[in-house]
């Protein structure tokens, strides 16, 4: 762990929280994320789920967090499983977690070993009626590998056919919506980081390095402020890159005249920045590439105004796309005549701006909720307008992370953003 120890207290809040909506008679079960395997006999870099650790604060492998809030002996009503320390094992993959340190990291008392969970949560079950699972049920994202919860409810399914089966994940996203104040803090403190390293990068870009050789000052920088690493593949796109919006290779070299359009972000404590800067390879923005920026500048302090609770981003995101439009049209981009006669179905701006300006954040870049109901206050959210404009080797996009409030808050305003201020840093 090389984060400052999270107050227990905040799983344990979370804990009551969720127990609080269940219905009588119930039981939980939460799974730490699978191993996921990269090569021979080695794996990927772990990463635990998001929703078990904002439940438990437990970043080891094969855990199992049982809720069985009515379960007539109280010692049984919220327990921990974990792996039972092997020295033998400790040897090769490192030191595993005591009951005790469990109890203190996530503030559950009852802390069993995985050999007991099989009879446990018989028993837990059987004095149930209502078995609640956490399906991801992200919307944009599928996947053809079968995680521990889609297995254990197969399982389960056979073996408690009358059973009342109850999804928890509208419950978890509803929670993990609204951040709470120490929330905000450690994503701050992911924005600080990813702040130190934007300033490292703009220091150190020149004529002729590699994409790559920018990714590692990024990363440089990351790790040693205590970051776990990157929060998602980091995107550095020198030139026409830019009009690959998800671009990850990172392997071409940057010439004196590009952009880099660059999207990055670090994790700390689990928690994401999510940060887009574009900026000149030589350090100045020619008088045209000046004038696309800050029109894409002009929209994104137009646009995080308008996050505020009560907003639907569905409709944010449309009412974006106007005022891009309307700097398309300074910019020559097309016409009024354009407009009239543009074909309804694919707008001239989809050509310019194909994306939306905002998602959620939190412990996932692209974090839990709805784009069709009202922001709340305390939700984070980010806010990327950009312009890719192909035919002049031209992308850019802004990005910055913004708490929603009756005036809205940037939790990135002192990351270097305006014209001036980065070709100064870039001189110096």
């Amino acid at each position: 762990m090389r984060y400052a120890p999270i107050n227990n207290s905040f799983f344990k809040e979370n804990r009551e929280q969720l127990k609080s909506e269940f219905e009588k008679n119930s039981v939980a079960f939460l799974f730490s994320n699978d191993e996921m395997p990269r090569n021979g006999d080695q794996n990927f870099i772990y990463r635990q789920s998001s929703d078990f650790f904002y439940f438990t604060g437990i970043e080891q492998e094969q855990s199992i967090l049982a809720l069985c809030p009515n379960h007539p002996d109280k010692n049984l009503r919220e327990i921990l499983f974990i792996e039972k320390p092997d020295k033998t094992k400790e040897r090769w993959i490192g030191y595993r977690l005591t009951n005790a340190e469990s109890t203190q990291l996530s503030g559950i008392q009852t802390i069993k070993y995985l050999n007991e969970f099989e009879s446990i949560s018989r028993n837990l079950i059987l004095n149930s009626e209502n078995i609640y699972l956490n399906i991801n049920e992200f919307v944009k994202y599928s996947t053809d590998v079968k995680a521990r919860e889609n297995r254990f409810l197969t399982q389960i399914k056979e073996n408690y056919p009358l059973h009342q089966f109850k999804r928890l994940a509208p419950k978890i996203t509803a929670m993990r919506l609204i951040k709470k104040p120490i929330e905000i803090e450690l994503m701050k403190k992911a924005i600080e980081i990813t702040d130190k390293a934007f300033r490292r990068v703009l220091k150190f870009t020149k004529s002729d390095i590699y994409e790559y050789e920018i990714e590692a000052e990024l990363t440089h920088e990351f790790i040693r402020n205590g970051a776990n690493g990157h929060a998602y593949a980091p995107i550095v796109a020198a030139g026409a890159n830019g009009q690959v919006l998800h671009y990850i290779k990172n392997n071409q070299k940057c010439k004196s005249q590009d952009l880099i359009l660059m999207d990055f972000g670090a994790e700390y404590a689990n928690y994401s920045a999510d940060c887009t800067r574009t900026f000149p390879v030589n350090g100045k923005f020619t008088p045209r590439q000046k004038q696309i920026y800050q029109s894409v500048l002009n929209v994104l302090k137009t646009a995080r105004k308008m996050l505020v609770p009560g907003t639907i981003i569905n409709d944010y995101n449309s009412q974006i796309k106007n005022l891009l439009q309307e700097e398309c049209l300074k910019l020559g981009l097309f016409s009024v005549s354009d407009l009239k006669n543009q074909n309804p179905d694919n707008p001239l701006i989809m050509k310019y701006f194909m994306h939306g300006t905002s998602h959620f954040m939190g412990l996932d870049v692209h974090d839990v909720g709805s784009y069709y109901k009202p922001l709340e206050k305390g939700m984070v959210l980010s806010c990327e307008p950009a312009l890719y404009i192909e035919q002049e080797n031209i992308a850019i996009r802004l990005e910055n992370d913004i708490l929603i409030d009756d005036e809205p808050i940037d939790l990135m305003q002192n990351i270097p953003i305006e014209i001036e201020e980065i070709e100064n840093l870039m001189v110096k």
